[in-house]
Parts: structure tokens; C-alpha cells; sequence
């Protein structure tokens, strides 16, 4: 399977899981609206989630997939599946020490994230419920992330991430059916939330499990002590545990800047929390099927080149992933820019999210448009060092950014509310992601092929024309007064984007970029 071919099929069930999250958080805003409430829900998400990224989707991956892909290039499939049993075998005994741990320490957990709901009626107390119904949740996406490595390096990438969907399923079915159940026994509605979140949660990894037995790696886990020593002493799995520990530092400070973020939001306007993830959402569409569909591609193939030792390969490889970024992350940018009300407005302005909630996500959505090429590259930047088991130099680059970001808060925040949150984060994620280019080309990983001059030029002045056009649309159309108008302003939506995208490739070609030669390298 080709690169892009496998990317495309990554990014096509990314946006599968990202169509019916959007759907969800439809429902969600429509029946719940904002308030303390859903405030408290998003922070008690947040958390199991936090520490799923840190510990699992995160340092986890970032040392497994590696080791694991080079292990399997020099020593063959036997040695690879020892190295799974032996991993999973403690990171199962982890797990179920970090879920206790979590469930118990839930009030100090919540109150380190989002402190100020203590001053908005019952909603402190709420989160804390909520996360003790919720933290068990890291404990499945954790070994979701171990079957993920695995049949990423074989090259199954379908199931792992098609089974985002289920999740998003198990919550839509909680709206609909949960909610109105939970609401008759007397028990707040919100809650049904959390009892889908725990089902998508199992249902994600029960579908993991015949994959793995498809191609022989079913990890056999040892529940004794002799198991786990054996584990322990296991030399690849060690190393696995050493390569952790630095993406582990590098994981946490991108998460402890998320957690300042919530931190500060709780203390602002009622709602600024649920406003930010709001715009999370529709940000996480160009991340997820962009920069984490080539993230998840190219991070066994670069593993496998460098245990190769082809360099020549290894660089090839990092140039046509940051070329598709910049060819299809800035024109996202642009419209995050240019046409955020739009999309809040069709997306979000239902039920109870009234017009002010429109103009507040709008906010922080545009401003994530500063920053979006970073966050997406970074996706295709930093496995250039992890695939080369260099997990420090992006753990330094990621503080020296925290200290930026924060330094940022303290001057914008005031000023901007919370829209400064999510600016601060593309500013960021743009100094980040050069921070990671210009260290790739000075070690000579990463030579730039020829070319790109011509290739920045033709994608900035196709992006223009494509912003003049959205930024047409945006004050051509009053968005939230057409709320009744359901149908005519999704309509105008599906126009207005159809026509940009025409028109955005449209210039491209004309201007000489063949797109098929790009998609085929």
C-alpha cells in the first residue's frame, strides 16, 4: 500500500469519526446548552483524556511503534510478538494501578484542572462524579493505543482508526436514549454521558482484538508475579521504558499547557470552557485528517527506514509529508480564519447554544486558524526524531514553548478572554513546529528536495483567491439570523466550501502544480 494511499484511508475513517463527534456535540449543546453544567462535563472528559494522551496515544506510542517497527526489520515477526506480550503485560499492571489511583484521587484531579467551578453553584462537585464514572476510560484507550502500534506497523491501519466511531456512537446513543432514562429515575441527565463514554471505551477495544488475531499478534497477558518480572527484565520492553520516560516529560508539558488553558478558563465567564471545546472540535477536523492520519503512516515507515539505515528514504519521506501540510493545512487555516462564523453558526447555533455562544466560539475558533499549519506539521515533524528514538529534543522544544504560551496568557488573556487561550496555542504550535524543522535540517535527517520555492508560491496564491471568496461569504450572509432557515443556511454552507475547494485547486493546476505527480511520490 502507498503512502498516500494509506493515508487517505486513515484521513476517509478519521473523518468518518470526526462527522459523528460533530454530530454528537450537535446533540449535546442542542439538549444541555452551555452552562456550569457542561462546563463540568468537559473538565471530567478531559481529565481520563489527558492522561490518555500523556500515558497512552502519547509517550506510549511515541517509544512503542518504533522500537517495535525496527524490532521487527532486524529480528523478524517471532522476536516482535515476544516484545508485545512482555509490553502489555505491564502496561496492564500499570493501568489498573493508575484507574485506582484516579477514581480515588478525582477531587484533587478536578480541582488542579478547573478550580473555579468550586464558585459556579454544585458544578465542582459534578465534575468530581463525573470523573470517577470516567477515568476507568483510560484504561481501554490505552491498551486501544498498544493494538493501534501494533497493527499500524503491519500495516492494518483501518480498525485503529476506524474505531474512534464507536465512541461517538456509544455518546450519541446516551443522548438520545440515556438522557431521557436517566432524567425519569431522577438522576441528572448529563450524566447518561459518562456511562457512554465508558462504552465507547470497551467497544473500541473489543473491536481491536479479532485484528490482532488476524495477524498472529494477540498479546498474551501475564496476570503473576513471574510474568511480570519476566517482563520487566525483557531488554527490548526496558528500552521501550527508557524512550518513555523523556516523551513522557515532552507529552506532559503539551498537556499541563491544555490544563493551565482549562484552569484559566474556568475562572472566566460561565461557559468559557464548553465555548473552547466547541472550537476544539472544528479545529480537530483538519488535525485529525491531516496531521494524525500522516503521523500514524509515517511513523513505523520512518522506524523502518532508519533500522535500514536508508536515509536517502527516510528524508523522501518527511519532504512529501510536509508538502501535503502545507498544501492542504493553510487553505484550512484560511477558512478558520476567514469563515469561522459560518461554521459555528450551522454547526452549533441549535436548541439552547443562543447567538452570543455563536459569536464566542467564533472566536475561538479563528484564532486556532493562526496556528493550524503548526499543529498539523508537528504531527509529521516530530516522528522524524522519535522514529530515530531522539525523544528529548522535542520534551525541550515543547517547555521552552509552555513558557511561551503562558508568558503569552498573562499578556492577552485580560484583554481577549478566552479567545486568547486558543490564540496563544497556534502561536505556539507555530514556533514549535519550525523549532522541529530547522533541528531536522541542521542534523541532516531531513534534505529538502527540489522545488520548493515554486511550490510555496503556487499555494499561498491559490490560498488567497480561496479567502477572498470565503471572506465574501462571510459578510454576504447574515449566519445566525437564518437560524430558523435551517436547510438554506446548510445550503449556503455546502456552496460556499464546494465552490472554495474548486476554486483552490482549480488555481493550483492552473498555475502548473500537478497534484497527481504529489499524491503518487
Amino acid at each position: 500500500m502507498s503512502l498516500f494511499k494509506a493515508a487517505s484511508t486513515v484521513s476517509l475513517l478519521t473523518l468518518a469519526s470526526r462527522v459523528t463527534g460533530l454530530v454528537r456535540d450537535v446533540l449535546m449543546t442542542s439538549v444541555f446548552g452551555v452552562s456550569a453544567l457542561t462546563d463540568a462535563f468537559h473538565v471530567a472528559f478531559r481529565i481520563p483524556n489527558l492522561f490518555r494522551r500523556v500515558f497512552g496515544e502519547g509517550a506510549f506510542s511515541q517509544a512503542f511503534v518504533p522500537v517495535l517497527a525496527a524490532h521487527r526489520t532486524e529480528q523478524g515477526d517471532a522476536a516482535a510478538r515476544s516484545l508485545v506480550d512482555h509490553v502489555a503485560t505491564l502496561l496492564s499492571w500499570a493501568l489498573v494501578l493508575l484507574c485506582m489511583a484516579g477514581v480515588l484521587g478525582a477531587p484533587l484531579l478536578v480541582w488542579a484542572m478547573a478550580s473555579g467551578l468550586q464558585d459556579k453553584g454544585g458544578a465542582f462537585d459534578a465534575a468530581v462524579v463525573m470523573t470517577r464514572w470516567m477515568f476507568p476510560y483510560i484504561g481501554f484507550m490505552s491498551l486501544v493505543a498498544l493494538a493501534g502500534g501494533v497493527l499500524n506497523t503491519w500495516k492494518k491501519f483501518a480498525v485503529p482508526a476506524a474505531s474512534p466511531v464507536l465512541l461517538n456512537l456509544a455518546m450519541i446513543a446516551s443522548l438520545v436514549l440515556g438522557a431521557p432514562l436517566f432524567a425519569r429515575w431522577g438522576i441528572e441527565p448529563i450524566y447518561a454521558l459518562c456511562a457512554g463514554v465508558m462504552l465507547g471505551g470497551v467497544l473500541q477495544l473489543a473491536i481491536q482484538l479479532p485484528a490482532l488475531r488476524r495477524v498472529g499478534m494477540l498479546p498474551r497477558i501475564g496476570l503473576g508475579w513471574r510474568a511480570l518480572r519476566s517482563a520487566w527484565h525483557h531488554a527490548p520492553t526496558r528500552k521501550v521504558m527508557r524512550l518513555m520516560l523523556p516523551a513522557l516529560l515532552g507529552v506532559s508539558v503539551a498537556q499541563i499547557s491544555l490544563l493551565i488553558n482549562t484552569q484559566i478558563a474556568s475562572h472566566l465567564a460561565a461557559g468559557s470552557v464548553t465555548w473552547i471545546t466547541s472550537a476544539d472540535r472544528l479545529m480537530e477536523f483538519p488535525t485529525a485528517l491531516l496531521g494524525v492520519a500522516l503521523g500514524v503512516v509515517l511513523m513505523p515507515q520512518l522506524a523502518s527506514a532508519r533500522a535500514a539505515k536508508d536515509e536517502q528514504r527516510y528524508s523522501a519521506m518527511l519532504d512529501w509529508g510536509l508538502r501535503l501540510v502545507l498544501l492542504l493545512a493553510l487553505p484550512c487555516a484560511v477558512a478558520l480564519l476567514l469563515f469561522s462564523a459560518p461554521l459555528v453558526a450551522v454547526l452549533f447555533h441549535n436548541g439552547a447554544f443562543t447567538g452570543t455562544d455563536v459569536q464566542r466560539t467564533t472566536l475561538a475558533l479563528a484564532n486556532y486558524g493562526v496556528g493550524l499549519v503548526g499543529i498539523v506539521a508537528i504531527k509529521v515533524l516530530a516522528p522524524g526524531y522519535y522514529a530515530k528514538h531522539d525523544m528529548k529534543t522535542p520534551m525541550l522544544i515543547a517547555v521552552g514553548v509552555l513558557i511561551l504560551t503562558q508568558l503569552l496568557n498573562l499578556l492577552l488573556v485580560p484583554q481577549l478572554q478566552h479567545a486568547a487561550l486558543t490564540l496563544t496555542i497556534g502561536i505556539g504550535a507555530m514556533v514549535n513546529a519550525l523549532w522541529l524543522l530547522v533541528g531536522l535540517i541542521r542534523r541532516g535527517s531531513y534534505k529538502p528536495l527540489p522545488g520548493w520555492g515554486r511550490f510555496v508560491l503556487q499555494v499561498l496564491a491559490a490560498s488567497a483567491l480561496m479567502g477572498a471568496l470565503l471572506w465574501w461569504g462571510n459578510q454576504a450572509v447574515d449566519w445566525v439570523a437564518l437560524r430558523e432557515a435551517r436547510l438554506l443556511r446548510v445550503g449556503f454552507l455546502a456552496g460556499f466550501i464546494g465552490a472554495a475547494a474548486l476554486l483552490y485547486f482549480g488555481a493550483l493546476m492552473a498555475l502548473g502544480l500537478r497534484l497527481r505527480t504529489l499524491f503518487k511520490r
